[in-house]
């Protein structure tokens, strides 16, 4: 994911710049088992900040009950390579979400942090991938015994809006 000559990875998601159509499969309930699924769409605009040292993108999420916008924000520490992403959900716009950290290697980006869901500690993992160009494809996934297991809980799968495409 980084730009040819630069292996810092400040350049880990250039891919992400653009507009983009986004089709959303979540679990219904998280780690109960629970194996229903809700689909919906979305749309997500992305662009970079800070002098390309981070970026940040606006999300429509169209939910069958109803839509509402978040907001993701990520930032890249050139000391230690990492990038650290949050999320803010303007139906809970004072709490920003704890950010996962992590970096990109051989083209997929692992990202983890340490959360609390429903009163139990849990680790938190994002994964972004390019399984095809301009189709990007983000999961996150929870564990409640320390990463020794995993239930991904949502899946994004993005195409870029056609004013965006790419030939």
């Amino acid at each position: 994911m980084n730009a040819p000559n630069d292996h810092s990875g400040i350049h880990d998601f250039d891919f992400f710049q653009g507009s983009w159509q986004i089709a959303h499969r979540r679990l219904k309930q998280r780690l109960v088992g629970c194996t229903d699924w809700v689909t919906f769409n979305g749309t997500s605009t992305m662009h970079k900040i800070l002098g390309g040292q981070g970026n940040i993108d606006d999300n429509l999420l169209d939910l069958p009950d109803g839509s509402y916008r978040a907001l993701t924000v990520r930032s890249f520490d050139p000391s230690t390579g990492l990038w650290a992403i949050w999320w803010l959900d303007a139906r809970q716009p004072h709490q920003l979400d704890l950010p996962v950290t992590g970096r990109f290697e051989n083209g997929v980006g692992r990202f983890y942090t340490d959360d609390v869901l429903d009163g139990q500690a849990i680790r938190v993992r994002f994964v972004w991938s390019l399984p095809h160009p301009d189709q990007p494809r983000w999961e996150q996934a929870f564990s409640s015994d320390a990463g020794v297991t995993w239930e991904t809980n949502w899946v994004m799968a993005f195409s870029r809006r056609a004013a965006d495409a790419t030939s």
